[in-house]
């Protein structure tokens, strides 16, 4: 099918309150964490605090948004949601007062629709500024534009740090574990504060609130983990060996993680640690091996050897009614972005992100059972883009964008620097 006769979603339709009738229905879906989970909701400085406000949250699984909605009880709240959460349920979605956004773009309508639920509806605007579930359970790279947003609605700003979520439900392995949650909700921006404070200071105040890891969170309240496949997918994010340095070799099944390529294997204990079973242990803890993964691909950026290319799958998410396969491309990821290429029933297709437009990537591990894909987004459109040949190379993308990002604007500071 051609990209360019698809219907595309309305993004201009404005915000509504959530339908009176549907609040009972939510409050009844989300009330059983307080139970199952055990959730507790610590509250800091919110106090007499009344909407309009935003909250901003983090984001680690699906169960957030139950969190979220116990963590403001009785109020409601019109949420920010991705494009595919509408899929087949577009009605219900913006009945609940939903927003919907195309991951990683630079969207003005968003902002105004953010706006008018602050200033128009008074309600409290839920954000997930992550924009993707944790891969490992630690926080994600945040927009700079944040801040600047903030100051712009002119409203006291509030976090919702949330703990446990990533471990009931990781994102490389969607089953279910039983483990207690628990959430720090904080205003840490109030009403005086926001028109006096510098964008800068509203950053680095919802940066210092985001900092959050999961695997800590868990050997502190001493939580056992005794699900037998707790480590089957983990090999998704932690794809480079640390002991002969291979990429895309690492596997992984039951409590185990192993290098098909050295053979070095490493288990997954009951407190999400890891144990080699031989030899030297190189990182116990898991967002350490992560980050030793971003540091390898940042120093092959710097060295000239980072490159990506592959033929690819290609699907449509241009509105609601669900995903439209539009064909084979072509993917090529170096230092000057993204170049998605193709052609459609005789129509040429072509994509391009320079480093500077993403500073982060959204990428979904083996998506609804078709394989490992990355989504690049466009006002009118999403493409979710599916390797043909390369494995287990998603998240290796998503740190070469960040880090060509940052690259970048390190470079354009210090230009900045050199002119003034």
């Amino acid at each position: 099918m051609k990209d360019s006769q698809l219907e595309r979603f309305d993004m201009l339709k404005k915000p509504i309150k959530q339908k009176w009738y549907l609040i009972p229905l939510a409050w009844l879906l989300s009330v059983g964490v307080m139970f199952s989970h055990r959730l507790k909701v610590h509250k800091y400085r919110m106090k007499g605090l009344k909407p309009p406000y935003i909250l901003l949250c983090t984001h680690h699984a699906f169960v957030d948004f139950k969190v979220t909605t116990m963590a403001i009880f009785p109020r409601r709240a019109n949420y920010i949601v991705a494009i595919d959460g509408f899929i087949k349920r577009e009605g219900l979605l913006r009945n609940v007062g939903c927003i919907c956004k195309r991951k990683f773009t630079n969207d003005l309508v968003l902002i105004r629709h953010i706006e008018h639920s602050l200033k128009q509806l008074k309600q409290i605007c839920a954000i997930y500024p992550e924009a993707r579930y944790t891969l490992v359970g630690t926080n994600a790279i945040l927009p700079e534009s944040l801040g600047k947003m903030c100051k712009r609605m002119k409203v006291p700003v509030v976090v919702l740090n949330m703990h446990g979520n990533y471990l009931s439900q990781p994102v490389w392995n969607l089953n279910k574990r039983k483990v207690r949650l628990a959430a720090d909700m904080t205003q840490i921006i109030d009403q005086t504060e926001i028109r006096d404070l510098e964008v800068s200071e509203i950053n680095a105040r919802i940066q210092h609130a985001f900092q959050y890891d999961e695997y800590r969170y868990q050997k502190d309240t001493k939580q056992r983990i005794t699900y037998k496949d707790r480590a089957k997918g983990l090999h998704k994010p932690l794809y480079l060996c640390p002991h002969c340095l291979t990429e895309h070799e690492m596997d992984s099944a039951g409590s185990l993680i192993w290098c098909n390529h050295c053979k070095k294997t490493y288990e997954m204990t009951v407190y999400g640690e890891l144990q080699a079973l031989e030899g030297n242990t190189e990182f116990s803890h898991i967002p350490d091996w992560y980050e030793f993964e971003r540091e390898h691909v940042k120093n092959q950026i710097l060295n000239g050897t980072y490159r990506f290319e592959d033929d690819v799958l290609i699907d449509s998410l241009p509105n609601a009614a669900g995903y439209v396969r539009l064909g084979e491309g072509r993917l090529v990821h170096d230092e000057n972005g993204f170049v998605l290429s193709a052609n459609f029933d005789g129509e040429d297709f072509l994509l391009e992100k320079t480093v500077e437009s993403l500073y982060s990537l959204h990428i979904e591990y083996d998506y609804f059972g078709q394989g490992d894909c990355l989504d690049l987004s466009t006002l009118t459109d999403t493409y979710y883009i599916y390797p043909k040949n390369k494995h287990n190379v998603v998240t290796k993308l998503h740190f070469a964008v960040e880090e060509l990002y940052k690259l970048h604007r390190e470079k354009w500071h210090a230009r900045r620097k050199e002119a003034n």
